[in-house]
């Protein structure tokens, strides 16, 4: 299978242009944690342009396609090639709500079941595109590679690395700060839980505060939290931003 990795091995910021002529030139952006974890970040399609995207859907052998922003194309000119469309609509520039959250990461889950321990099974990729693909799009991936063990700055520099100029500030304050991964450990083949809702959107203040609350068994000493735990994200923030964005 050929990857659009091979179509310019000097393309900007990890995006893969399809070639000198194609007025699709930068649009996508590969994202690959695992063979079973990869992800296709791109602007959105429209009905003129789509013929193109689908080139690339079946390189890359995508299944699923999610778009959180208004659709700009008829869905079923992708779906009549056997790749499912997934609105996930919300506001531009924001982060994703719960319910977002909850539909994403069951669909990630679907497809990594799905192709987990199959025996010669080609890897499959989920796309996914708001309209830039500089925002919306790469928040969704973000966390799907912090529920897969993904330290989160980590993952933020990842994606950044291959599409850059992703993620606002707000985006990577959420990311580093307020994301509360809901896997049960680092690494886990499933990603996302049943309290999905309230893992991902509680606070750390509001989480310190639930914790301090439960009081211990009886016998039992108080459960304490490692001392890396507690340390303040503000220091490591200041030189990631400055890292990112410079010193301005």
């Amino acid at each position: 299978m050929v990857s659009v990795s091979t179509y310019n091995t000097s393309s900007i910021g990890g995006r893969k242009p399809l070639g000198k002529a194609s007025p699709l030139a930068n649009s996508f952006s590969l994202i690959e944690y695992d063979k079973n974890h990869r992800f296709l970040i791109m602007d959105c399609p429209t009905n003129s342009t789509i013929p193109l995207y689908l080139k690339e859907f079946a390189r890359l052998n995508v299944t699923d396609v999610v778009r959180v922003c208004e659709p700009t194309y008829m869905k079923e000119r992708v779906e009549t090639r056997n790749v499912k469309v997934h609105d996930l609509p919300f506001k531009d520039g924001d982060v994703p709500p719960a319910t977002v959250l909850k539909q994403w990461l069951e669909l990630v889950n679907t497809r990594v079941s799905s192709t987990t321990g199959a025996a010669g099974s080609e890897p499959t990729t989920i796309a996914v595109h708001c309209v830039a693909g500089l925002g919306r799009a790469p928040v969704l991936v973000a966390v799907a590679l912090i529920e897969r063990g993904m330290d989160p700055l980590d993952a933020i520099e990842h994606v950044r690395h291959k599409r850059r100029g992703a993620f606002n500030n707000r985006q990577i304050t959420y990311l580093a700060d307020n994301y509360k991964r809901a896997s049960a450990f680092k690494g886990a083949a499933k990603i996302g839980s049943a309290k999905i809702g309230s893992a991902m959107r509680a606070s750390p203040t509001a989480s310190a505060a639930g914790s301090a609350a439960a009081p211990p068994a009886a016998g039992m000493q108080p459960a304490t939290k490692p001392a890396a735990a507690n340390v303040p994200l503000s220091g490591i923030h200041k030189s990631f931003f400055k890292k990112m964005f410079g010193s301005h």
